[in-house]
């Protein structure tokens, strides 16, 4: 039995884990790579396996970077069915079809540049295919297969590509912000502090190498080598593909036990991340009469104490466990103190007759702070002042939340049956259209705005920070983790000048963040969850695992929490991006 780790290996994006068996194959998460152009690359690299051989898909939610490459897999050959609950079924359907109607999009807006600038295609193309060849040699030149109990594989030895933003994402103008960014660099620390954003406008240009003569197409046909040629610029795929792949899509139950190949069984339990999240526990037996084993997939954990949904399933028993890490050496501030704040950055905005900008993802956390501030107003402590919600994808996501209220905890359960709305603030405006997002910099203040997406780094609250970028009396609340490298990282370090559509402009804004709303268990929350499978037992017992993998995090977060696993007694591995692992 082995497990291939195909992505989540030292990075945070691209989750996806293979078991092979004597009997049957199935993936664990099928995710796009996001951030960098290194780190998306390697999304058209070749696959690791014939999708035709794979039984199942066991998806654990409904983010891009766990779900995002499944339209490609489909339409490479899989046929199986694809587990998810019910809510993640529908999260995902929507990130889906998104995500492959930006990729045509972005595909026509890279076939415009190219005609705009005929000199400068050679060398874009070039450097792309540098990248992609680069992709292609890590994953042809992995690591020797590494069998558990060789002493291999520790932080320190293990190599890995460079760490990646988390979920670095991108709107069109039009509808969401859920497809991968290309961020440009921020500057070094000899540098003027000078950031440039993304570009975002309907006809933005990739970022281009220097200019190089004009290509003579007749030569370049000659010279074609005799192998098939990948195109990079055209869509991972379009939105049917997506709805294909949807139609394979299967719900399953929380707690209930699926036989989903030959020897293996799953069950999906509460993770707490955002609505419909699961953690996977599977039961293997490699061959008919042999024994069992369990793995548990935790997928990304959420925190105990976050609204709306349930806390993240305590489980105690398993032979082996792959945890997240993003948080790995991180701590977020306790949940009242991030609600003091948000309600203390409210008065001061209302009191300076401002205006409040909140970048927020999508799916998860744009909820969960709705739902705080309309608790915040139940309790008389903020003004009411409007909130418009202006994502799309936001709104969207929030009718699915409505319609899957058996997911939600003990206290949002409560507030429903007594007639309250705490996914709905009283004076809340949703703009589906462009132009009334434009609008909203038009309406009387104070007024607080949402928007997508949460770094910073494209999508519709880039318009509103044009906006409000040099005005005293605008706050910029951020209330997510900031991938390095990306404008909302700079701006939450204190950067004094950024650059906007090419235009240098100063920061005059208030800049504030919040650390408590992040959809992520922390270090200490990481550590208290997995120590559940070490309480009662001694090492080599039933259920003590014989080792924890550490997946989807960058390597300075596994290398700060590794010794602090292995301190509750566990064996750890960083497994690195397409290593093969044999499992006993």
């Amino acid at each position: 039995m082995e497990i291939h780790f195909l992505g989540g290996a030292t990075t945070v994006t691209g989750s996806q884990f293979l078991l092979v068996t004597e009997r049957a194959r199935i993936l664990i998460d099928c995710g796009m790579f996001q951030g960098s152009p290194n780190e998306a690359i390697r999304n058209r690299v070749p696959l690791a396996y014939d999708p035709s051989g794979i039984d199942a898909i066991l998806l654990t939610h409904a983010h891009l970077d766990h779900c995002g490459l499944i339209p490609h897999v489909a339409d490479a050959g899989f046929r199986g069915p694809i587990i998810a609950t019910r809510g993640t079924c529908e999260l995902a359907e929507l990130v889906l079809l998104d995500s492959g109607r930006l990729q045509q999009e972005f595909a026509k807006r890279g076939a415009r540049w190219e005609r705009k600038h005929p000199d400068k295609v050679a060398a874009d193309d070039a450097k792309q295919r540098a990248q992609y060849d680069a992709a292609v040699h890590l994953s042809e030149h992995p690591e020797t297969p590494v069998e558990l109990g060789t002493g291999r594989g520790s932080a320190e030895e293990t190599e890995g590509p460079p760490p990646t933003p988390d979920a670095a994402k991108i709107a069109s103008s039009g509808v969401s912000e859920e497809v991968a960014a290309d961020v440009k660099p921020g500057p070094s620390p000899t540098a003027p502090t000078s950031v440039s954003a993304a570009p975002t406008s309907v006809s933005a240009a990739p970022d281009a190498a220097p200019a190089a003569p004009m290509p003579d197409p007749e030569v370049e046909l000659r010279n074609q080598p005799p192998e098939l040629q990948i195109d990079l610029d055209e869509p991972l795929y379009t939105e049917e593909q997506a709805k294909a792949a949807i139609a394979q899509f299967r719900p399953i139950e929380y707690d209930t036990e699926l036989e989903i190949a030959p020897g293996i069984h799953a069950r999906y339990l509460d993770a707490g991340h955002i609505l419909g999240s699961a953690i996977i526990r599977v039961r293997v037996v490699e061959r008919e009469g042999g024994p069992e084993r369990t793995i548990v997939f935790s997928g990304d954990l959420g925190r105990p104490g976050t609204p709306i949904i349930r806390d993240p399933t305590v489980l105690t028993d398993a032979d082996y466990v792959l945890i997240e890490t993003t948080y790995g050496g991180r701590e977020h501030e306790p949940g009242d103190e991030a609600i003091r704040i948000l309600a203390e950055t409210i008065r001061m905005v209302a009191d300076a007759k401002g205006v409040l900008l909140v970048p927020s993802f999508a799916i998860g956390r744009t909820q969960e702070v709705v739902w705080e501030l309309d608790r915040l107003i139940d309790r008389g402590e903020i003004p009411l002042l409007p909130l418009y919600l202006d994502s799309p994808m936001a709104s969207k996501a929030s009718d699915i939340y409505r319609r899957h209220a058996d997911y939600f905890d003990e206290e949002t359960g409560k507030l429903l049956r007594e007639g309250d709305t705490p996914l709905d603030y009283p004076d809340q405006h949703e703009t589906r259209l462009l132009p009334e997002s434009q609008a909203i910099a038009t309406a009387p203040r104070p007024y607080m705005i949402i928007a997508s997406n949460g770094m910073l780094t494209g999508g519709r609250v880039v318009g509103h920070l044009r906006n409000l970028i040099g005005d005293p009396d605008a706050t910029l609340l951020f209330v997510g983790y900031q991938g390095e490298g990306t404008l909302g990282a700079h701006l939450q370090a204190g950067v004094k000048v950024v650059k906007l559509d090419g235009q240098e402009r100063d920061v005059k804004c208030r800049i504030r963040s919040i650390s408590g709303f992040s959809a992520h268990a922390d270090e200490s929350e990481l550590l208290a969850w997995l120590s559940n499978f070490a309480k009662g037992k001694e090492k080599g017992s039933a259920g003590f695992p014989r080792r924890v993998f550490l997946v989807h995090g960058d390597p300075e977060a596994q290398i700060a929490i590794e010794p602090k696993v292995r301190a509750l007694g566990f064996d750890t591995h960083i497994p690195h991006w397409r290593e093969a692992v044999t499992l006993d």
